[in-house]
C-alpha cells in the first residue's frame, strides 16, 4: 500500500523538515498549572530593612538597633519571617530606629532631596509640601501608592505635631517615623485580587507581584521603572513580566540577591553566636570569622553568576578567594595585602575541594574546642540535601564521647557508641559517614593528619555512594540528585515563603529543565521569576485578621 503525501504547492517537503528542526531546537515543554498557597504576610529581615532604608533615603543613613532573631522554618529564615510578629520590646526598638533614621533625614543631606519645599528653621504648617513628602516617600516605602486616607492620617500627624512645637521640620521627622513603625512597611503582605483571566480566581495584584519579584531577585524594595510598570498594570503582561526579569538579572544588584539567598541557605546568621577557645585555634580570630563568610559568598557568586556555571561543582571547585587573615587559618602563602582579597585555587593534591572544605562550613558546623562530625553531616542533610535530621533526644548521655580520658582516640571511634545505640543509632547513621570525611579538619577548619596522634580515618558514603576522603564526598553530592532538587525547593521558598513538596508537578518540570540548562542557578532563576506558579495563590484562609492586627499580635 502506498502513501501520497498533498503538500500545497509553494511549500516544499525540505520547507517542513526544517520548520520541524526550528521547533524542536526552541521549544520546550510549557510549564504546568499548578494551584498556589494561599496569600501570607512576611516580616521584612534585617538585610531587607537596611537595604531600603539605604536605598530611599542615602547610604549614609546609620540604622542602628537590634532586629529580633527570625526563626529558621524549613530551612530558611524568609519562611520562617511569615510567623514572625513583632513583641512589644522589638516595637519599641522598630519605634527608636524610626525616629533616629527621621532626625538624620531632616538634618542631613537627605533633607534637600526628600524634602526640598521645606525651609529650615520653618515654624508654619505646610500642607502642600507635607502631601508632596508623604506621597513620595509612602510610595516607596510601603511598595505602592499610599491611599487617600493613609497620606491624610499621616498629614495629620505632621500638623498636630508642628502646631504643638511650633517646628515644621520636628512635624515632618514625626510625620516620616509614623511611617518608618507602619506595618505596611514592616510587613511584605500579599495582597490578592480577582483574575479578570480566570473566573472564580484570585492572583496576587500588580505591587504584590513586583514586591515577591524584587526581594527574590534583589533583596529589596522594587525600583522605580518596576513600581510604574505595576501601576499601570503592565506587570501582568507576560512579556512584560520576563522583559523585567530579563533587565533585573543583568543589574549588578543580583549578586546581592543571591548573597542573601545563599546567606539564608548556609544559616551564615548562626556567625553571630559563634565561639571558638582561642587557646585551641589562636589564628581563628574575629578578622577569620568575617572572612570566612565573605570568601564563601565572593566563591558562589563569581561561580553562579560572573562564570554561569554549573551550580553541583561548587561543590568539587578548587576556586575560591583568599586574603591575608584568612591564609594564617588555611595555612597557606597569600600575596594579598591586608584588607583586599585575590583569587585563589587549592592545588589538586590538596584535601579542600569544594565549599564544603572552607572554613565557613566548617567552623561554623563545629564545637568551639573540636570538630564534629555529626554537626557537619547534619548541616550537610538539612541544607544542602533538604533532609531533615531531628534534634537529639533531651536524656542521651554525650558523656563517654566527650571524656577526655576515653581510650578512643578519634572521633570516628567515640561514635561507634552512637550508632550503636537504639535511640541514637537512626540519626548516626545518616549524619556520621558524611561529617567523618571532614575530619582531617579541626573545628576551625584546619587540616590535620592525626587527632590524639591517632590517624584519621575519612572513608564513608553517602547514600549508597562510597568515598575514602573529603574530595569523594564533594562528587557524592555533585552527583547526587537530592542536591539539585533542594536548590530548587529552597529557591523557591525563600522567594514565595512557601515550600514546593506539594506542587510536585511543578517541581519535575523545574528539575528537568534545570538539567537541561546544565545546571545554571542563572537560567533556573529566571525561570521560576518568569513563571506563572511563582505568582499564584488561592483562596486565603479568611481567619479575619488584617496586617495591622498580625502585627502587633
Amino acid at each position: 500500500m502506498s502513501v501520497s503525501i498533498f503538500l500545497p504547492p509553494k511549500i516544499s517537503m525540505l520547507t517542513m523538515i526544517g520548520a520541524c528542526l526550528i521547533c524542536l531546537s526552541a521549544c520546550e515543554p510549557s510549564e504546568p498549572i499548578t494551584e498556589g498557597p494561599p496569600p501570607d504576610v512576611r516580616r521584612l529581615t534585617e538585610d531587607q530593612y537596611r537595604n531600603i532604608i539605604s536605598d530611599v533615603f542615602g547610604a549614609s543613613i546609620v540604622v542602628g538597633g537590634r532586629f529580633d532573631t527570625p526563626v529558621r522554618t524549613e530551612g530558611l529564615q524568609a519562611v520562617g519571617a511569615r510567623n514572625a510578629t513583632v513583641t512589644a520590646a522589638a516595637l519599641s526598638q522598630y519605634d527608636e530606629m524610626a525616629r533616629s533614621i527621621s532626625r538624620q533625614v531632616m538634618s542631613g543631606p537627605s533633607r534637600q532631596f526628600m524634602a526640598p519645599c521645606a525651609a529650615t528653621g520653618q515654624v508654619e504648617f505646610d500642607e502642600h509640601c507635607t502631601t508632596q513628602l508623604v506621597t513620595k516617600i509612602g510610595r516607596l516605602l510601603f511598595r505602592r501608592p499610599m491611599t487617600d486616607r493613609e497620606i491624610s492620617d499621616r498629614v495629620g500627624v505632621v500638623r498636630e505635631t508642628t502646631q504643638r512645637l511650633n517646628d515644621f521640620s520636628e512635624g515632618l521627622s514625626t510625620g516620616l517615623a509614623s511611617l518608618l513603625v507602619s506595618p505596611q512597611f514592616l510587613f511584605v503582605a500579599d495582597v490578592v485580587e480577582d483574575d479578570p483571566n480566570e473566573s472564580n480566581a484570585l492572583r496576587l495584584n500588580a505591587f504584590s507581584k513586583a514586591t515577591r519579584l524584587s526581594f527574590f531577585l534583589w533583596n529589596r524594595s522594587p525600583d522605580k521603572r518596576l513600581l510604574e510598570a505595576a501601576e499601570s498594570g503592565e506587570l501582568h503582561s507576560e512579556d512584560s513580566l520576563e522583559s523585567h526579569v530579563e533587565r533585573m538579572m543583568a543589574s549588578p544588584l543580583l549578586k546581592a540577591g543571591v548573597r542573601a539567598f545563599f546567606t539564608d541557605l548556609l544559616e551564615f546568621s548562626e556567625f553571630d553566636f559563634l565561639e571558638k577557645d582561642s587557646l585551641i585555634y589562636p589564628a581563628f580570630g574575629a578578622g577569620a570569622v568575617r572572612d570566612a563568610q565573605e570568601q564563601t559568598l565572593r566563591t558562589i557568586t563569581d561561580h553562579v553568576i560572573t562564570k554561569n556555571r554549573d551550580y553541583r561543582d561548587l561543590f568539587t571547585t578548587r576556586d575560591t578567594f583568599m586574603t591575608s587573615t584568612l591564609g594564617m587559618v588555611y595555612r597557606v602563602q597569600v600575596k594579598a595585602r591586608p584588607g583586599t582579597w585575590e583569587p585563589y585555587q587549592f592545588a589538586s593534591d590538596d584535601p579542600r575541594i569544594g565549599i564544603q572544605g572552607h572554613l565557613s562550613f566548617l567552623a561554623l558546623n563545629s564545637h568551639p574546642g573540636r570538630s564534629s562530625p555529626t554537626l557537619r553531616g547534619k548541616a550537610i542533610r538539612n541544607m544542602l540535601l533538604c533532609q531533615q535530621v531531628p534534634d537529639p533526644p533531651p536524656d542521651v548521655d554525650f558523656s563517654g564521647f566527650n571524656d577526655p580520658n576515653s581510650p578512643s582516640k578519634t572521633a570516628r571511634e567515640r561514635l561507634t557508641a552512637h550508632s550503636t545505640s537504639a535511640a541514637c543509632a537512626g540519626c548516626h547513621r545518616i549524619t556520621d559517614p558524611i561529617g567523618l570525611a571532614l575530619e582531617k579538619f579541626d573545628g576551625a577548619g584546619q587540616f590535620r593528619q592525626t587527632e590524639n596522634d591517632a590517624l584519621i580515618d575519612t572513608s564513608g558514603d553517602l547514600d549508597g555512594i562510597a568515598y575514602t576522603d573529603s574530595a569523594g564526598l564533594g562528587l557524592a553530592l555533585h552527583d547526587n540528585p537530592a542536591t539539585t532538587k533542594c536548590l530548587i525547593n529552597r529557591l523557591y521558598a525563600y522567594g514565595s515563603g512557601n515550600n514546593l513538596s506539594s506542587r510536585n508537578e511543578w517541581m519535575a518540570y523545574l528539575e528537568d529543565r534545570f538539567s537541561a540548562d546544565g545546571y545554571r542557578i542563572m537560567s533556573l532563576m529566571k525561570r521560576i521569576s518568569a513563571s506563572k506558579t511563582f505568582y499564584a495563590v488561592s483562596a486565603p484562609d479568611m481567619s479575619g485578621q488584617t496586617i495591622e492586627t498580625a502585627a502587633v499580635q
